[in-house]
């Protein structure tokens, strides 16, 4: 048996030596090509000799001090070199830099002090998923789905914009990350297994696994399910990581409810989203807290991935889109039609409104879908997204004769 071929990328000559002393104490890889230095453009000789060598992974050391040429360097390897799987080795106490390797295209991050067991189980999900196949082309859009606060909706919203995509595009799945998970409920199923399996099981999970843990929902849509008991779930960046590099493979979309929880867990769900979607009401409580949100994710990577979706939405004489933006400092992105005879037996029955074609509210959310899967997505990760109002009113109002104000909202 030959072993999996390894290229090992360093700017450090003395780590280039350790690195090499623990591939060969895995007995699964070969070293086929070391360097000291990171390749630079398309062009660059580095990466050329890494394709000749014809390399099945590349190990990318990350210098704690300054991880952004390495960064650039995953994200370059990811985007010209096809099904080469990258392993990032750095600390694992710096959230930020786990998340930024694993969106720039790292599927495994180790510790840069990991031993050569940390590499043979890295080699050993390598090998299982090669050998599974992917179920999709490229990596899944996330969306997170927040409240602005309790009982906003955003459970109602995630369930029912994960419906609408798989009705649309299919190769959906949606993920419970609410410290008590509500969406099965919604789905009227029963799950065995969920979120807290998962993160529990991270050694060991391969998309075998992955598939048994998931329940199947009506219309082809999966669940992750969370926690039937409250419980106070805490991974960390690099577990979510792992979770989610082996999320985005095998599907196309995948939408997490975070509706419930303003914590570290929730900023990096946000920071491996492509967008965030945060519901409120058009309300001053509301607003003012989509605002302290909003701020909150602003510390994290996802500063520029927040949008406004307002739910149980109805038309406010004087109170403008322009005037929702300003209380909030988000872009607006959607409206939600306020039809609480539809929502509440909706959810006691658990059947979704976007099932129900000949509702308003169903017809939103099927639109909204749409809207999610035809964004274009930008050089940051993210994706642009802006409402566009089709019967936008010429002769409303301008901004500032409001019934609620912004300015008490949040300015």
């Amino acid at each position: 048996m030959q072993g999996v071929a390894v290229t090992l990328l360093t700017e450090d000559r003395e780590r280039l030596s350790v690195l090499q002393h623990r591939l060969e104490g895995t007995g699964m890889g070969r070293n086929v090509f070391s360097h000291v230095g990171f390749p630079t453009s398309p062009t660059d000789p580095v990466l050329r000799q890494v394709q000749d060598v014809r390399a099945e992974v590349v190990v990318v050391d990350i210098d704690a001090h300054n991880p952004a040429r390495a960064i650039s360097a995953i994200e370059l390897i990811q985007a010209n070199t096809g099904e080469i799987a990258i392993f990032a080795v750095g600390e694992l106490n710096h959230p930020p830099t786990i998340v930024a390797a694993m969106r720039a295209g790292a599927s495994e991050f180790l510790e840069r002090e990991a031993t050569s067991e940390a590499l043979i189980e890295a080699f050993t999900r390598f090998a299982a998923s090669r050998g599974k196949g992917r179920t999709s082309s490229g990596r899944a859009r996330i969306f997170t789905v927040m409240n602005s606060k309790g009982g906003a909706g955003g459970t109602t919203v995630a369930v029912n914009s994960a419906i609408a995509l798989q009705e649309t595009v299919g190769g959906v799945l949606l993920v419970d990350f609410a410290p008590l998970g509500h969406c099965a409920l919604h789905l009227n199923v029963r799950p065995t297994f969920g979120v807290v399996d998962a993160l529990q099981n991270l050694h060991r999970l391969d998309a075998s696994l992955l598939e048994g843990l998931m329940t199947q929902c009506k219309g082809g849509l999966q669940l992750l399910a969370g926690p039937q008991q409250p419980q106070g779930l805490t991974p960390t960046a690099a577990e979510l990581a792992r979770l989610f590099d082996l999320l985005v493979a095998h599907f196309r979309y995948v939408v997490v409810d975070c509706s419930g929880r303003v914590d570290q867990t929730a900023r990096l769900l946000c920071d491996q989203s492509n967008a965030v979607l945060l519901v409120a009401q058009a309300d001053v409580v509301s607003l003012w807290s989509a605002s302290r949100i909003r701020a909150f994710l602003e510390e994290g990577a996802s500063r520029d991935r927040v949008r406004v979706i307002l739910n149980r939405y109805k038309k406010i004489p004087g109170f403008t889109d322009e005037d929702v933006e300003k209380a909030t400092s988000c872009k607006l992105l959607w409206k939600i039609p306020n039809n609480y005879q539809s929502i509440a037996p909706a959810i006691d029955k658990g059947v979704p409104v976007a099932m129900q074609e000949n509702t308003d509210i169903g017809r939103s959310f099927r639109s909204l879908a749409s809207a999610l899967a035809q964004a274009s997505p930008t050089a940051e990760g993210s994706l642009d997204l802006s409402y566009r109002d089709e019967k936008a009113d010429p002769t409303k109002k301008p901004a500032g004769r409001l019934l609620i104000s912004p300015l008490r909202a949040g300015q």
